[in-house]
Parts: C-alpha cells; sequence; structure tokens
C-alpha cells in the first residue's frame, strides 16, 4: 500500500469513527455529514471524496459491524450445540460493546439504507456459520435434523435478536454481566434443543 492510499484509508477509519462517535449521541438516524466534517476539521464537500453520500458512510460502517461480529462468533471455535452456545455468548457480548453499530445491523433504524452486496456479505457468512454449527450438532445426535432447517435456523437467529432486543430496550447500559437478559443467553443454546431434541 502506497502512501497515498495508506493516507486516504486513515482518513475514512477516522471519518467512521467519529460517524459512530454523532450517532452515539444524536441516534443511528441522526447521522450529520456536517457534524462529522465540523469534528474533522474540513468543510462537508471534501467529505465527499471519501464517502459519496451519508447512506455510504452507513455502509461502510454496516460492512465494519458486520466483519467485527462475525470475527466474535466465529472467534470460539467449538463444535455443535457447545458452539452454538459459545458463539451466541461471544456474539452477545459483542453487540453490548459495540451497542450502536448492532444497532445498523439488527434494527433497521435509517429509513431508505439497505446495504450494499459487498457490505452484507459477512453477514451471510454468519448466516452459514450458524447453520454448520446446529448442522454439526445433527451429526453428533444433539439435535433433530428440523433444526438444521431454514425454520430452525430462523428459531436460533429470533431467540438471541429476542434476548438482546429485550436487554437493550430495558437497560442500555449495563454490562453483559450485569444485564438483566443477558444472563439468559448461556441457557438459549438449551432452549433450542429443547424444542428441537434428538430423535
Amino acid at each position: 500500500m502506497d502512501r497515498r492510499t495508506r493516507r486516504r484509508a486513515e482518513t475514512q477509519a477516522e471519518i467512521l469513527g467519529i460517524a459512530l462517535e454523532v450517532m452515539a449521541e444524536e441516534g443511528v438516524g441522526g447521522l450529520s455529514l456536517a457534524t462529522v466534517a465540523r469534528r474533522l476539521g474540513v468543510r462537508p464537500p471534501s467529505l465527499y471524496k471519501y464517502f459519496p453520500s451519508r447512506h455510504a458512510v452507513y455502509d461502510a460502517l454496516f460492512k465494519v459491524g458486520q466483519e467485527g461480529y462475525l470475527a466474535a462468533v466465529r472467534g470460539p471455535g467449538e463444535p455443535g450445540l457447545r458452539g452454538m452456545g459459545a458463539s451466541l455468548e461471544a456474539g452477545a457480548r459483542w453487540i453490548m460493546d459495540n451497542q450502536v453499530l448492532a444497532q445498523l445491523l439488527f434494527w433497521r433504524p435509517v429509513p431508505g439504507f439497505t446495504p450494499s452486496p459487498e457490505s452484507y456479505a459477512p453477514a451471510l457468512a454468519i448466516h452459514e456459520h450458524f447453520a454448520t454449527l446446529i448442522g454439526d450438532a445433527v451429526e453428533r445426535g444433539e439435535l433433530h435434523p428440523d433444526a438444521a432447517g431454514e425454520e430452525g435456523l430462523a428459531l436460533a437467529a429470533s431467540l438471541i435478536a429476542g434476548v438482546i432486543s429485550q436487554q437493550l430496550a430495558n437497560q442500555p447500559g449495563a454490562t453483559y454481566e450485569e444485564g438483566a437478559f443477558t444472563r439468559l443467553v448461556p441457557r438459549l443454546a438449551a432452549v433450542f434443543a429443547a424444542v428441537y431434541p434428538p430423535p
């Protein structure tokens, strides 16, 4: 990477960091590029050299967030039902540590924003990761084969989304350990197994 390319990447990262600060203060949908430019110390048109629109900033943040969440859920590296539980917990911890990004990723707070295929690709990898864990659990005799179908995958996603939604709605300032709802996350794999017990 040459010096000019490196400097451009550094400026883009700085813009995204400031954008996250603004979103934390004003709400995810309240991002103003004029505010970002002022904090960066440039005139608003100068931002367009790096991001052509507000939605382009959201798109870049969406990609960063999905990549971070993907790395978190892949981190435990354990197989089967145990791996599913560990991945759910790792993902929940990431969300609690990255609440602004998590809102952009999972709750559609920006009217009209749709992530680009490139930015959405890590989300497909996340889906595949959990599909692989559930499929492995089926092969190990830990779950019924129906768990690996689309309905089973949808239920798995809904279990964690429901717990995290409740946590962020009721105790957004709590840590993962303090949360009244996040403390339920370690039980989710067992709940899923109760719905799809092995034959």
